[in-house]
């Protein structure tokens, strides 16, 4: 997979797709929330997030993608739907940073929009 490839993956909820390009000592800062480092702890997160969302629908209103070689940034809002609430709908922006071919740092923002 491409940087970009990865990042979209990340960013789309496909997260066990990026696990074997996750760099033993990446950081995942959820700006407001947490960081997390190292890769067993993203994984983690990653897997409680998956379980969640296979529950619900998403559908993704905006997903654009701005790259260089090493950094991908992706502006994206989403809906989440379950079916028994009403959805709700997220505005997120993830910066991922990579560094010697594989994922080092992602840097997330995350708003949920009240409408």
């Amino acid at each position: 997979m491409t940087n970009q490839q990865i990042a979209q993956a990340f960013s789309r909820h496909d997260f066990a797709s990026t696990y074997p390009y996750l760099s033993d000592n990446i950081r995942w800062n959820l700006i407001g929330s947490q960081l997390l480092t190292g890769a067993q702890s993203i994984i983690a997160a990653c897997e409680k997030s998956a379980a969640y969302l296979k529950r619900v629908t998403t559908t993704f209103e905006k997903f654009l993608v701005l790259s260089t070689e090493n950094d991908i940034v992706i502006d994206s809002l989403s809906t989440y739907a379950d079916g028994e609430h009403q959805p709700s709908k997220v505005a997120s922006c993830d910066w991922y940073r990579f560094e010697n071919g594989k994922l080092a740092e992602i840097t997330s923002y995350t708003i949920e929009i009240k409408e």
